[in-house]
């Protein structure tokens, strides 16, 4: 999974995928998310595998002050229509067992107790209190911490984040999905982690604006420096790359990843345009 989704914020207007050696039989496919899949098989061997993904694509952001949400769910709580509902039940269901309560203790704490809670504002404080108070940690050992885990070790990776973002919402009684990507960071002076690597954060369905992006990891809400390449209810349906492969033991030396994005034809960050037209390579 390393091609972005296409809609009216993400325009494609190239995309290649180069594999060395090249494969046998290369298809592509929609999966139950409508996420774009490369399945390649191979014959004979190799000593190396290697994938590339070349994309230039015109970038539309959403900022966190422009999302609009239907007057009845402006105030949490609310309930969702009864059109939504039926495809939105398995997003609100929760993932993980919290036997003593303690991803909904810790998500009921942004809920003002005058009943005057602001649904963006409750998010948004989720979000940035992630940002603020968990230390960010790379791992590239696949799998995520328990959002209990987490939640005890104040520490973790953007995906670890994401799936405790995802349970507190769903805690709430909110649509949370895994959103699997990329994220523009220029330089230190953006504060954003996660660059060079792929990314993963949440979004959340909110009235009036559809799904929302919101990035713990980097106190983001909305889509800005934010490139959307899988959608999930859970991270291990959303792999960037997965496979098997027959060798002998001892052969598997690790795996290395690098993800590269720049402006095109811009030297300035991000924030320059509200249209933006993006290069972004990922090995």
């Amino acid at each position: 999974m390393v091609r972005p989704r296409e809609g009216h914020d993400q325009r494609l207007i190239s995309a290649r995928l180069d594999i060395d050696p090249a494969p046998q039989d290369l298809r592509w496919l929609h999966d139950v998310f409508g996420n774009s899949v490369a399945v390649a098989r191979f014959s004979g061997r190799a000593a190396t595998l290697r994938f590339e993904s070349h994309v230039r694509m015109e970038h539309i952001p959403l900022d966190g002050d422009s999302v609009a949400i239907e007057d009845y769910a402006q105030r949490y709580p609310f309930t969702y229509s009864s059109e939504d509902m039926p495809d939105l039940l398995r997003s609100i269901e929760r993932g993980h067992h919290d036997p003593y309560r303690i991803v909904d203790d810790w998500a009921r704490r942004f809920v003002r107790k005058d009943g005057q809670t602001d649904t963006l504002t409750m998010l948004a404080e989720i979000t940035s209190t992630i940002r603020r108070t968990f230390t960010y940690i790379a791992r590239h050992e696949a799998g995520t911490q328990t959002p209990v885990e987490t939640l005890q070790k104040r520490q973790g990776t953007c995906r670890d984040f994401a799936v405790l973002m995802i349970e507190a919402a769903r805690a709430l009684g909110l649509a949370a999905r895994f959103v699997s990507g990329y994220v523009y960071a220029p330089g230190l002076g953006e504060g954003r982690v996660g660059g060079g690597n792929t990314h993963a954060w949440v979004r959340i369905f909110l009235p009036g604006s559809g799904w929302v992006e919101f990035d713990p990891t980097n106190g983001i809400v909305g889509s800005r420096g934010l490139v959307r390449v899988a959608i999930a209810r859970d991270p291990y349906q959303a792999v960037p790359l997965s496979g098997t492969w027959a060798g002998f033991p001892g052969s598997a030396d690790g795996m290395d990843v690098s993800v590269e994005i720049a402006l095109d034809g811009q030297t300035a960050d991000d924030s320059a345009a509200a249209a933006t037209i993006l290069n972004a390579a990922a090995l």
